[in-house]
């Protein structure tokens, strides 16, 4: 049985849980609230660049259903994980929802399990999603857009409580703990869609800075895309081989703000530990909340299992370059020949109509998207799948 939840259907399941107090996670939802840092810039990404900022949403069912499965199905989480990965690649990255998900829907267990993680995952999204607001807002002077990203940061890392550190971890909290690899080499394919993610995360913030006008920006942006897609197509083959580092993958975004960079390649890292816990059958499961839990810890402490910055930037050399992280973004933005004048839709207006968002734009590159269902790799004429709501259930 597949499809076809409603998002009032969603939010009902949801509610449900918080008030039946289900779970220990739902009942800290109120003194947990975390809230965007204010301003006009807010939701600039959405509108002026809807078939990127979507994606995202279908990111974080993916990130989702991913911990789920892994924590109910223990050992046996194959067939489950092969049949999400098809669904997300075939059909839910395709068509992604206009709304953010309600993950706690998608995951109740692992939100039981891990709460402060989640509540984590959240806030770094939180920043990562504000910085793509303060790069789209055509208003904004390079010098107004890049005060304000620092101020983005400061803000985030304000929240002690849900900060990850600004100092760059050490790999070997990824790569060299017991349990460590046992999520990449289980499922190769599904990590690598997850790290398919994380470079498009990183990558997509060079388009901004190399981009000299709108019309670059934009041409950039579906470049940038398009390299994504590509990643999907003969799985794993294509894939990053290497978990992408910002400062590899988006070295002018990382030199412009190095400490927001940072911050994201320790989320990503702590994206990887978290399933290699819930995969290794080493750590049995009434330990594994208590194990991630230790890893927070290490992943909030500036002054243990770090490294200096200029190792951080010199990381991906050793990892055997960039390339292994599935390419640098600049080198591709740079590779992009831009419209010689804008589409009529690319103006730097608010866009409401929820219609007009849907509708492509003139000039873009959207036959690297494939229609529903469509095989990986047999790209389609140029077109925008229609977003949906939510995201449906299936089984």
């Amino acid at each position: 049985m597949s499809f076809r939840t409603s998002v009032t259907q969603s939010l009902a399941v949801a509610a449900l849980l918080l008030e039946a107090g289900v779970s220990t996670a739902a009942g800290q939802v109120q003194r947990d609230e975390q809230f965007y840092y204010p301003g006009r810039f807010n939701w600039r990404f959405l509108a002026n660049y809807p078939e990127a900022a979507r994606l995202f949403n279908a990111f974080d069912y993916g990130h989702a259903v991913l911990y789920e499965r892994l924590y109910t199905k223990r050992g046996k989480a194959a067939s489950e994980l092969e049949k999400e990965y098809r669904y997300l690649t075939t059909d839910l990255l395709i068509r992604p929802p206009r709304f953010a998900v309600v993950e706690e829907v998608v995951m109740p267990s692992y939100a039981k399990l891990a709460w402060r993680a989640k509540m984590m995952f959240d806030w770094a999204h939180i920043l990562q999603r504000q910085i793509y607001d303060a790069y789209a807002d055509q208003r904004l002077t390079p010098a107004q857009r890049d005060t304000l990203i620092e101020q983005l940061t400061d803000y985030y890392l304000s929240n002690r409580k849900y900060a990850f550190t600004d100092k760059p971890k050490s790999m070997g909290l990824m790569d060299e703990q017991y349990f460590s690899r046992t999520f990449r080499k289980a499922y190769p394919k599904f990590n690598g869609l997850i790290w398919a993610y994380h470079w498009l995360q990183v990558g997509l913030y060079e388009p901004y800075l190399e981009g000299q006008t709108e019309a670059e920006r934009k041409a950039a942006v579906q470049a940038t895309l398009a390299r994504f897609w590509s990643m999907l197509d003969k799985p794993p083959s294509r894939m990053p081989k290497y978990m992408p580092m910002t400062s590899a993958v988006a070295p002018k975004f990382s030199a412009a703000h190095p400490r927001a960079a940072v911050i994201f390649d320790n989320l990503h890292m702590m994206h990887d530990i978290i399933s290699d816990i819930l995969t290794a059958d080493t750590i049995p499961n009434r330990l594994k909340g208590e194990m991630i839990d230790q890893q927070l810890d290490k992943l909030q402490d500036p002054s243990r299992d770090v490294m200096s910055m200029e190792e951080w930037r010199m990381m991906a050399d050793h990892m055997g370059g960039v390339e292994m992280m599935g390419g640098g973004a600049t080198e591709l933005v740079r590779a992009v020949q831009a419209p010689s004048s804008p589409a009529p839709a690319d103006s730097g207006h608010m866009v409401h109509d929820k219609d007009q968002m849907d509708r492509p734009m003139n000039g873009a590159l959207l036959d690297t998207v494939p229609q529903a269902g469509a095989k990986r790799g047999a790209l389609e004429k140029p077109r925008t799948p229609a977003p949906r709501d939510s995201v449906p259930h299936h089984h």
